[in-house]
């Protein structure tokens, strides 16, 4: 849906048929799509120019934000957030054909999140068979399906089982019926993509350090920045420094344009406070 997509590379979390994967289409269903094995060769792909945009994952409803892509943003690299993709997660049970019929399974493979959020139904089926952590769904999927001659199994989405030929063994194996992560895309320029099938709402992305004297009242102090000026924040969440024991930066999310006349003036008010303020621009949300 991106105008002039298909000029644009992209990074996102692979292999193809990752729910990353299907994030990145959502905005640049004719972009040159790139898969990297981890989310910091991602961001960094972006980073280095070596593409336009990074597709990442950043928060799951159910096991909550993913810590590497928040601390790397922090301390890593200087990007901006120019959407965000909000896509609802279905997780299956994946076996290659030639094992669709085993009594029993060697292990059952996926990313740490993906055997989380399917941990009751792991417990209650298959309570002894070991769970190996992979680097991402479709990562284990393509494993499973070259790998007939082992009965192992996989947790992914259905466009990995089409994409690796593999059988659902089992469908919507997902704790909660609500699941659903949130992904960034990333760029080196601050600026917004806007396209048809985003939402109206914008909202912008702030990392804050309190101040070094660490004086009582001051996270008070923080959030009454907003609070008398309306601002509405939809997200607060602490992170390690990584400084020193007790030590926190704050993500927040505020629903406003960083641009706006009340967000500029709560940018000069925290600055009086003693806070440092790194944003990561202002977007839309596709769902």
């Amino acid at each position: 849906m991106a105008e002039n997509s298909r000029q644009h590379q992209i990074s996102f979390l692979g292999p193809e048929a990752s729910f990353t994967h299907m994030a990145a289409l959502k905005v640049f269903p004719d972009g040159s799509l790139l898969p990297f094995t981890t989310i910091p060769e991602c961001i960094e792909a972006v980073a280095e120019g070596r593409v336009d945009y990074a597709v990442v994952p950043l928060e799951n409803a159910l096991e909550g934000s993913v810590p590497l892509t928040i601390d790397y943003l922090f301390h890593e690299v200087q990007l901006f957030v120019t959407a965000e993709v909000l896509s609802p997660i279905e997780q299956h049970l994946l076996v290659h054909p030639e094992n669709r019929y085993a009594d029993s399974f060697e292990a059952i493979y996926s990313h740490p999140h993906a055997l989380a959020q399917c941990h009751k139904f792991l417990f209650y089926t298959y309570k002894t068979t070991p769970l190996e952590q992979f680097s991402s769904t479709s990562a284990a999927a393509k494993m499973v399906s070259e790998l007939p001659e082992r009965p192992i199994a996989a947790i992914g989405n259905e466009f990995s089982a089409e994409k690796y030929g593999l059988d659902i063994l089992h469908r919507d194996i997902h704790d909660f019926h609500f699941n659903h992560t949130r992904f960034f895309v990333l760029s080196r320029e601050n600026h917004k993509l806007d396209a048809r099938g985003h939402d109206e709402q914008i909202k912008t992305t702030l990392m804050i350090s309190l101040p070094e004297d660490d004086r009582s009242g001051v996270l008070h102090q923080v959030l009454s920045v907003f609070s008398w000026r309306k601002l509405n924040l939809s997200k607060i969440e602490s992170r390690p420094l990584k400084t020193g024991l007790g030590n926190y930066f704050f993500i927040v999310d505020v629903l406003e344009d960083e641009n706006a006349a009340m967000m500029k003036g709560a940018f000069e008010e925290l600055a009086a406070i003693g806070c440092s303020v790194k944003s990561l621009g202002s977007y839309y949300t596709y769902k």
